[in-house]
């Protein structure tokens, strides 16, 4: 008994001294419930909205005021032509519009019934969908408010038009999410791993005293996980294309260099992780953390940005992953040019040159 005793106590001083296990074990559950708590909602808040009305009336204004009093809701101002409707969304200046016909007044007091068409942006079809219910709700209930009294109240028919996803294809918006996960997990994960392996063993040090120079030795290690990863892109767009049906509208050219970018990218992130562990079950711990949990929860693959914390919008911007699903969203489904993805593409690449300047800083410090 003296025995095992002892032995439990020696796990427990083991696990006490690793700062990275403690991390782990203490650290992990908190973030998950943090990320989850908050990140994970049904409710998408903040949807910015425009209207088109060519004859404002009192009952369009007291609609307009009681949306912009929702929560849900921003009201950004009234449009002057539908012709503006393709350039608002594209500069995601707004999430749906409201369209009033030019006699909805008139309508409205001759047969009681009004159409009313709502246009949303189906690139992430769930949230259409939602924003979509929550502005028929809202109209209805103002109508049912202002005419409690009457006998006979007026029906409002809202039809719904849906932007660059019309039939409300969920593989339109986890396409490019999966993209941005299986990019990142190979290149940087593998990566990582491949390069701890020869340090735990002791053999990158006999690589080193080769008559090659150190950074080919890493470049030489990273090269295949690069073309895997292009492999896989390409098998991911064919797939994409011709068995999901998701249409690749935007330019492949500049879909393929963000895409390319973005590899990049996640191997210098692969890199930096492998001169921060020596093992590779640090190295896998790491990449998950550093990884699957923000990539998951604070890029927009899943749960929409605009419904987090303000704190979380915040940290979503250091997350790559955010700005690359993006980019391959306005690029495969919105058929976006590239004037329209220049910031995410901007960001990616200043994040490329930061870790790659500092992994190879830390990695040959940590060697020598």
């Amino acid at each position: 008994m003296k025995e095992f005793i002892a032995f439990v106590r020696k796990e427990f001083y083991h696990i006490l001294r690793d700062k990275r296990t403690m991390l782990i074990l203490l650290g992990m559950p908190i973030v998950q419930i943090i990320l989850f708590g908050f990140a994970i909602s049904v409710e998408i808040r903040n949807i910015n909205l425009a209207v088109i009305a060519p004859q404002q009336s009192e009952t369009i204004r007291q609609i307009i005021e009681k949306i912009d009093a929702n929560e849900y809701f921003t009201f950004t101002g009234m449009l002057d032509s539908p012709d503006e409707i393709n350039s608002l969304m594209q500069d995601e200046k707004a999430d749906m519009i409201l369209r009033f016909p030019s006699d909805f007044e008139h309508t409205l007091a001759v047969s009681r019934k009004a159409p009313i068409q709502i246009i949303a942006d189906a690139s992430n079809p769930n949230t259409a969908a939602s924003e979509a219910m929550y502005l028929q709700q809202l109209i209805g209930s103002y109508f049912t408010e202002k005419n409690a009294a009457a006998s006979a109240e007026p029906a409002i028919k809202t039809n719904i038009r849906l932007l660059y996803n019309p039939l409300m294809e969920s593989s339109y918006n986890f396409v490019p999410g999966i993209m941005g996960l299986i990019l990142i997990i190979i290149c940087a994960m593998m990566t990582s791993i491949s390069i701890v392996r020869e340090k735990e063993v002791g053999t990158m040090e006999v690589l080193l005293v080769s008559p090659v120079k150190p950074i080919y030795i890493i470049l030489a290690k990273m090269i295949p996980y690069f073309v895997l990863s292009c492999i896989n892109l390409i098998t991911i767009l064919l797939l994409a294309r011709f068995v999901l049906g998701v249409p690749l509208a935007g330019s492949l050219l500049w879909l393929g260099i963000i895409s390319l970018a973005y590899i990049i990218l996640s191997l210098s992130l692969g890199l930096l992780i492998s001169t921060l562990v020596q093992t590779q079950m640090a190295a896998m711990l790491c990449s998950a953390m550093l990884l699957l949990l923000p990539v998951i929860m604070l890029s927009g693959m899943i749960f929409p940005i605009e419904s987090m914390p303000r704190i979380l919008q915040w940290i979503s911007n250091i997350v790559p992953a955010k700005w690359y699903i993006a980019a391959m969203r306005k690029l495969m489904i919105e058929g976006l040019t590239l004037k329209y993805v220049v910031t995410e593409f901007s960001v990616l690449l200043g994040i490329t040159t930061v870790l790659i300047s500092v992994a190879l800083a830390k990695f040959k410090n940590r060697l020598e």
